[in-house]
């Protein structure tokens, strides 16, 4: 009986592995019609706080992106950059957050998705919306930091 179970726990795992593998499909974008990506930004390196996302509120720094779920987070650092001249300096960090409806009660929750910088490569540039679960309807939250002032650490701990 034990030799079943062990059998059966090597299945399951595999099966969760072929989950995460799942490829993206690719998208048309000749045929596919984007979507409206309302994305708030900060130069100060920190994301915004969840409670200026309550009641029908949203930060006053909001860019309206017409974009793709294949979009990648050095595509969608690459359009900040063009609105915010300031954040085109080498060196420069965007920490991005996807905002979203907390289900289980009122309000949003954060999930941060990961890094890009101005004039270097990253490991998490060619990540895509699609990637990390993104639906139609979330935010984009994008914490900008100078390149003159380290990142803040990620994670909940916030410096004070």
């Amino acid at each position: 009986m034990l030799k079943d179970r062990r059998k059966m726990a090597v299945e399951s795992r595999v099966t969760q592995e072929e989950i995460k593998k799942e490829p993206e499909k690719p998208i048309d974008r000749e045929k596919t019609c984007p979507l409206l990506l309302r994305v708030f930004t900060t130069n100060n390196g920190r994301h915004h706080r969840m409670d200026e996302f309550s009641r029908g509120n949203v930060p006053s720094s909001e860019l309206q992106i017409y974009t793709w779920m294949d979009a990648t987070l050095k595509e969608l650092t690459s359009l900040v950059k063009e609105v915010y001249p300031e954040a085109r300096k080498k060196g420069t960090h965007f920490n991005f957050a996807i905002v979203f409806t907390d289900i289980k009660r009122p309000g949003y929750r954060v999930k941060e998705i990961g890094s890009t910088m101005s004039g270097r490569k990253g490991t998490d540039d060619a990540m895509t919306l699609q990637s990390q679960k993104f639906q139609i309807g979330d935010y984009l939250d994008i914490a900008i930091t100078p390149p003159n002032r380290a990142p803040p650490p990620s994670g909940r701990m916030r410096p004070y």
